[in-house]
Formats: structure tokens, sequence, C-alpha cells
């Protein structure tokens, strides 16, 4: 491969600096990967914190870092979204954790997480007290949800191990 700029002669390269697959991936498993690639030596642990609600609020770790704050109104569209993390990113630790505050809603997102995901997970229900702060017009735009899913994925919780319905029939 030989790159060019315009005042500079001819470079030649080995092999180019991005492969054209990694484009089809999800912008968050891009960041995913990313970081992964810079942060040799340190907790290859994959955190998702959800806090379910009306607007559920998604906030992701990787390698200790967010690389993902979000909100979606539709408990399937979540689901859909998380997999495709869980699916792209490598780690030793995949883990879950759900805030209890709407146990049907959480029991849902298990549900459908534990029907369409064929690997297995860790999974936490986290006690979501005082996540949400009670500040006047804060919720714009999901924020206060996004933020509680951030204090989610931090709190420790009753963890069980679940193993995908290929292997448990």
């Amino acid at each position: 491969m030989i790159l060019t700029t315009r005042s500079e002669a001819p470079i030649e390269c080995e092999k180019p600096m991005l492969h054209e697959d990694i484009f089809e991936h999800h912008p968050t498993v891009i960041m995913g990967l990313m970081i992964q690639k810079l942060s040799l030596g340190y907790e290859q642990d994959l955190i998702i914190g959800v806090d379910p609600g009306q607007r559920i609020g998604l906030s992701i770790f990787y390698f200790g870092r967010e690389i993902e704050s979000s909100f979606n109104s539709s408990v399937e569209e979540l689901v859909l979204h998380i997999i495709k993390i869980l699916g792209g990113l490598r780690a030793k630790r995949k883990i879950v954790k759900i805030g209890n505050g709407n146990m049907n809603i959480a029991k849902e997102i298990v549900t459908m997480l534990n029907l369409r995901f064929c690997s297995s997970f860790e999974l936490e229900f986290v006690d979501e007290r005082k996540t949400s702060l009670k500040i006047k017009n804060f919720n714009q735009r999901g924020k206060r949800d996004m933020l509680s899913a951030k204090y989610i994925s931090q709190r420790e919780g009753y963890r069980h191990f679940v193993l995908p319905l290929s292997i448990t029939g």
C-alpha cells in the first residue's frame, strides 16, 4: 500500500491501519476495540449498567472506561443493542447489572437476553436507591436515566450466571 500527501513523496506501508470490516460494527464496539488495543494490562471486564423504567438508561464500561451512555424507550431495541455489544467485544467477564426499581421491566430484559443471546454472562440485580438525582429539569434528553445507569454499573448486587438456553435446554 502506498500513502501520499500533497507536499510529501509517497510513503510505503506494509499493511493498512484499519481493516474495512471494522466499520460493520456498532460505534460502541469500535470504541471498545480501540480501547482494548490501548489498554494492555488493565482489567478486561465488560460491565453494562441498566436503569429500567419508562426511559431505560444504559451505561457501558469496558477496560474500566465508559464507552457509552444512552437511553432507550423500547425493551426490545435495548436488548438487541446489548447483544451487539456483548457479541462484539471480548472480555474475561461480561456482567449485566440491572437496577431493581422496576422489576417487571428488569425481568423482561433478562428473559429477552436469555432467549436471544447465545453465550453466557453474569447478571446482577442492583439496589438502585439513591441513584437518581432529584434536580428540577435535570432529566432533559434522559440525562438522569443515563447517570442512574452509570451508578448502577458501579454497584455490587446479587450475582448469578446466565447460561444460554442452548446449553440448559
